[in-house]
């Protein structure tokens, strides 16, 4: 098998398996929340990091959010996880300034949770690992882009960075901000995320005192969140309230 096909294969089996990613990363969390030497950082630095953290998933989330929310059904936003799906291609908004924003809001979400660890060596590691395997994933997404808008696809390619936004080359996106779109699709990656804080937190704590408190600002939180993600899903999937047309 020529190079470019292993490539291309690999990129879709990736693809499918990709929701795995947070329970490796939960896994992996374990020891080095364990084994992280948090002497060296006073209340003062862990809260400012944890802030820094919080707010780089928030970044991630408002990525990701702006994608799916300018988004029209049918389009090369819209794949699915048995693989890629397209009718039109995405060119303007954030697409015009890079071509795999949701998966640079992936990474901006889960390396916030990363640094939530304090420790800066698995940020590192995370980060690589992140590249070498949504590297095949975007490989093969555009190699199906390109076959199925040929020249079309490849004048936009060449001038659209594929992971870092180049925000000069910003078109103005003709579909509106939907929220509906945003509430319909985003509530799963938002519990995700809180509960990576959380798991986190919980893992911290137990090791520092041997006990898991449950009446805390994080468990408030993700109460809270749960509460509204079951209301959301409700909306989507019994009623036609998150309905447009445009839109899947």
């Amino acid at each position: 098998m020529a190079l470019v096909d292993s490539f291309e294969k690999s990129g879709n089996q990736l693809f499918r398996y990709r929701g795995q990613i947070p329970v490796i990363l939960f896994v992996a969390a374990i020891p080095v929340v364990y084994f992280t030497d948090t002497s060296f950082l006073n209340e003062a630095s862990k809260n400012i990091i944890t802030i820094i953290s919080i707010s780089i998933s928030l970044l991630g989330f408002i990525i990701r959010a702006i994608s799916i929310g300018t988004t029209p059904a049918g389009t090369s936003g819209r794949n699915t996880r048995e693989g890629q799906v397209a009718e039109t291609l995405n060119t303007k908004g954030i697409y015009s300034m890079v071509r795999h924003p949701l998966y640079l809001g992936n990474y901006f979400m889960w390396i916030g949770i990363v640094m939530f660890t304090f420790n800066f060596s698995f940020v590192v590691i995370v980060t690589l690992l992140f590249w070498l395997y949504y590297e095949r994933i975007m490989f093969a997404e555009e190699r199906f882009l390109e076959r199925k808008f040929g020249d079309t696809y490849m004048s936009w390619a060449r001038k659209t960075p594929s992971f870092l936004p180049c925000f000069r080359k910003y078109v103005r996106n003709e579909m509106p901000l939907s929220f509906k779109s945003i509430l319909k699709r985003e509530y799963s990656g938002v519990l995700a995320t809180v509960v990576g804080f959380v798991f986190i937190d919980d893992m911290r704590r137990y090791f520092e005192t041997g006990n898991f408190e449950m009446d805390t600002i994080a468990h408030w939180v993700l109460g809270a969140t749960i509460i509204l993600v079951l209301i959301l899903r409700s909306l989507k999937h019994y009623t036609q309230v998150f309905k447009e047309e445009g839109r899947s």
